[in-house]
């Protein structure tokens, strides 16, 4: 699919895990004239196999490589843990293969870098997949925002916490678990977009560490030139209101409850509701709202038929940035991972 060709997109699903499992059957809700799964690969060919059986994806493969190499793939999606994101993304790219990657692209700055100047020199497309960008609400919340209707922005408050530590790779240090990576991106990508993706001329974090070694609860505040300030919390311990707020000098906006995958935006105490997509009929999911998965996978098939390397609502240079401040909060807290060397 070379960007001006119209037709289905033909992705192949790199990991056959939860997230992959969700990201398939929310995939299989769209026309087959333009989304088709062809392809699934897994370090195990048995797991690939059933869950090939199970999302109707005609191959399966055990191993990466195999898949990266199959003609018929014409974009791969990465589900793959957060330590195997740079190696994964870096062997698509230079098999030719365009990727969507799920978040965080790495878990380190330098490996984001790496993966981006890859991206950039072999003319191929990559986006993190930060699917809140492309819900209705945040959509509604950034025309908002770029219609100046709130006045002069002068603060952003973010929470995201749940209780996750009965999963074991939230709290496994080697698969760089912890809040951070997994719920504080979520917060940092929204101050972001409130702050037009500018760079903070100050970040402080404190933060407590779970006796597994990642970070269990943080708190970080971002200040930028203009004044507007942000702050944010997370945890793996601790339900939140998850909720995001902001606050300028003509009104207020809210994203209640559920702001990694909002269905509704309050202006002004007014609220509008943003109903989700119809899931299969008799199909589950393993996170909430993930049928909303469809929404980035619309926008990369916009993006590739354009020719786009990159999505102009998730920029390359954004990742980067996102993956610098959490990288600067990681170093305040004292929280290191097996990526950052010795």
């Amino acid at each position: 699919m070379a960007g001006s060709v119209a037709g289905p997109l033909r992705w192949g699903l790199l990991a056959a895990g939860l997230i992959s499992h969700d990201f398939a059957t929310a995939l299989r809700t769209l026309p087959r004239s333009e989304h088709q799964l062809v392809a699934v690969a897994a370090r195990d060919l048995g797991r690939a196999q059933d869950f090939a059986r199970r999302h109707e994806i005609p191959k399966a493969y055990g191993t990466y490589e195999e898949l990266m190499r199959d003609p018929d793939v014409d974009v791969v999606y990465v589900g793959a843990q957060h330590p195997q994101h740079s190696r994964a993304v870096l062997q698509s790219l230079a098999a030719g293969k365009p990727v969507l990657c799920e978040k965080p692209l790495g878990v380190t700055a330098a490996e984001v870098r790496e993966m981006v100047a890859a991206a950039r020199a072999r003319g191929l497309f990559l986006m993190e997949a930060l699917w809140t960008r492309f819900f209705p609400a945040v959509r509604a919340l950034r025309e908002l925002l770029s219609w100046g209707d709130l006045g002069e922005l002068r603060l952003v408050r973010a929470d995201f916490g749940q209780a996750l530590e009965g999963a074991a790779r939230v709290t496994d240090w080697a698969q760089a678990g912890g809040g951070l990576l997994d719920l504080g991106i979520y917060c940092v990508q929204f101050i972001s977009l409130v702050a037009g993706g500018r760079r903070p001329e100050r970040v402080r974090a404190v933060g407590r560490l779970h006796e597994k070694g990642v970070d269990d609860t943080v708190t970080a505040v971002l200040q930028y030139p203009d004044g507007l300030q942000a702050s944010f919390s997370c945890s793996i311990t601790l339900e939140l209101p998850n909720s995001l707020g902001v606050f300028g000098t003509a009104g207020s906006a809210q994203i209640p409850a559920t702001m990694w995958c909002p269905t509704a935006l309050v202006v002004n105490g007014q609220k509008t509701d943003f109903p989700l997509p119809a899931a299969p009929a008799g199909e589950k999911f393993h996170f909430l709202h993930s049928v909303g998965m469809v929404y980035e996978a619309q926008h990369v098939r916009q993006c590739l038929l354009q020719g786009l390397k990159e999505s102009p609502e998730i920029p390359l240079a954004e990742s980067e940035l996102l993956a610098d401040i959490l990288e600067e909060i990681r170093k305040q807290i004292g929280l290191r991972f097996l990526q950052d060397g010795p």
